[in-house]
């Protein structure tokens, strides 16, 4: 058990204070550390705290990070397309329909399950024991690049270039429609949908600050644009969301685009994480790398164009 202790900012007054630990602790992710609040892990005064606790500049909180537990998951020798690998970290091209780590109704089969078969024990803990080494994500049916820490202290380096918005993400994507300008930039708060609690949105209350560069790289012949995707912030679903918003869905996208796909065949969204570029925790230099398109992928520009 760990118990670190937090000072509130001037201009963290008034805040939520899961909010306030997100922010001073960029490692440890925010429904990580409501589970925490949640099971009596915050005090303020002696007195436990919800994660809806808003604290005045000056104030003091607590917060006892439980010991690691042995993960109830279990290795399994799913092979893995790793693109780099050194002692503080490996880059995984992630397949499509592989869920990156276990959740309600996918314990097994995961990212998290693969690599606990190839890393063993190395394998950062600062995401709890769900996640082990994961420091970011991209969804089930998203391909590519993804960066995996296998220690705690290449996992700090990286969460906070996360924050920063430091790390180089460039995505490829077919949406549906041509387009008519070269470039463009999509900004807009993203947040839960009002509509549908399940969904993402740009939203005008509330919301996250969320910027997404589109690049043409070539409109197809069948009436689709193929794009590469730039983040400047990493939401939940970003491209997804920013791309149904300017009416320009990603293919194969049914929460976001229309429920019948114009091509059949598809097994969720067209959309690949290609480059992933970062300074790296122990050499402090500038690394990039590159996943490949997917076969689906570059058989379907062909068929598009």
């Amino acid at each position: 058990m760990k118990k670190i202790r937090i000072e509130i900012r001037p201009e963290e007054e008034g805040s939520r204070i899961d909010v306030v630990i997100a922010g001073q602790l960029p490692e440890l992710s925010r429904s990580y550390i409501q589970r925490i609040i949640k099971g009596g892990g915050l005090t303020a005064g002696g007195e436990v705290k919800k994660a809806n606790f808003r604290p005045a500049a000056g104030d003091e909180v607590e917060l006892i990070i439980p010991d690691d537990q042995t993960p109830d998951i279990l290795p399994e020798p799913i092979p893995l397309d790793i693109l780099y690998e050194d002692t503080d970290l490996l880059i995984v091209n992630k397949p499509k329909q592989m869920v990156v780590h276990p959740s309600a109704g996918h314990f097994e089969h995961t990212l998290v399950n693969a690599l606990m078969a190839h890393c063993g024990d190395e394998l950062s803990g600062i995401n709890g024991v769900l996640r082990p080494g994961i420091v970011h994500r991209i969804d089930q049916d998203t391909t590519g690049a993804l960066v995996v820490c296998k220690n705690d202290r290449a996992h700090r380096a990286l969460a906070e270039q996360l924050a920063h918005h430091s790390i180089t993400r460039r995505y490829r994507a077919i949406l549906i429609g041509t387009l008519k300008e070269e470039e463009r930039t999509v900004s807009g708060n993203i947040g839960r949908s009002p509509r549908d609690r399940k969904k993402m949105a740009v939203v005008e209350d509330g919301g996250k600050p969320a910027v997404t560069h589109i690049r043409l790289l070539k409109n197809l012949a069948k009436g689709y644009a193929y794009v590469e995707c730039s983040l400047e912030t990493g939401r939940t679903h970003q491209i997804r969301v920013h791309s149904s918003y300017i009416h320009h869905p990603v293919l194969g996208d049914t929460v976001y685009g229309p429920a019948r796909q114009p091509v059949r065949g598809l097994t969720g969204q067209t959309l690949h994480a290609m480059t992933l570029g970062f300074i790296h925790p122990t050499t402090g230099q500038y690394v990039e790398f590159q996943a490949p398109l997917p076969d689906y992928f570059t058989k379907l520009l062909q068929t598009l164009d």
